[in-house]
C-alpha cells in the first residue's frame, strides 16, 4: 500500500480564511491509491513549506502538494520542492501541464515540479480545485510503477 500526504500551501487557507478544496480533491480523487498519513495546511513560506516537506519524507512514499506553483510573489512551493528533491522527474510537471491546456493556456504558467527524496516522491499541483482534477486524472495511473521503481524494482519497464 501506498502512503501519503497531501499539503496545501495556502496563506488564506492556512488562516482559516478559505475552505481548503483543493486538499479535499486529492484526498477524494486518490483514496484507492494509497493511505493518507498526513494532511496539513502552511502558508506560503518556503521554510515551512520544506519543513513539511523533509518531515514527510520519513513516513510516506508519495507526497501531493496543492497551492503556490503560479507566479505571484508568494507562489514559493517550487522553490521549496526544489531544495528538497535530490531528482527532478520533468515528465509529471510537463504531462499535467499539457493536459491542463486543453482547458486553459494559463497552464502554461504553472511551474509546478516533481521529484524524488530518499524513497519519496513529491507533485506539486496547481492550487485550483478543477486543476487539481484534471492534473491528477492524467498522472494518477503511473503512480504506482512510479513508487515501485523508486522503492527498488529491478523488473523491466519496456515490453518486447
Amino acid at each position: 500500500m501506498i502512503t501519503i500526504a497531501i499539503l496545501t500551501i495556502s496563506d488564506k487557507c492556512s488562516k482559516g480564511e478559505r475552505e481548503d478544496k483543493s486538499g479535499q480533491v486529492i484526498s477524494h480523487i486518490i483514496k484507492d491509491l494509497g493511505k493518507i498519513k498526513f494532511y496539513d495546511i502552511v502558508p506560503d513560506e518556503v521554510d515551512l513549506i520544506k519543513h513539511k516537506l523533509l518531515q514527510y519524507c520519513d513516513y510516506v512514499d508519495l507526497i501531493f502538494t496543492t497551492g503556490g506553483t503560479g507566479l505571484s510573489p508568494r507562489d514559493v512551493t517550487p522553490e521549496a520542492t526544489k531544495e528538497v528533491i535530490q531528482k527532478e522527474v520533468p515528465g509529471i510537471a510537463e504531462a499535467m501541464r499539457v493536459e491542463g491546456l486543453k482547458s486553459t493556456r494559463q497552464a502554461i504558467l504553472s511551474r509546478a515540479i516533481a521529484g524524488i527524496r530518499d524513497k519519496t516522491l513529491i507533485i506539486n499541483l496547481p492550487g485550483s480545485p478543477k486543476a487539481v482534477k484534471e492534473c491528477l486524472e492524467i498522472i494518477i495511473d503511473v503512480i504506482p510503477h512510479a513508487i515501485a521503481k523508486i522503492k527498488g524494482d529491478m523488473s523491466e519497464c519496456a515490453q518486447a
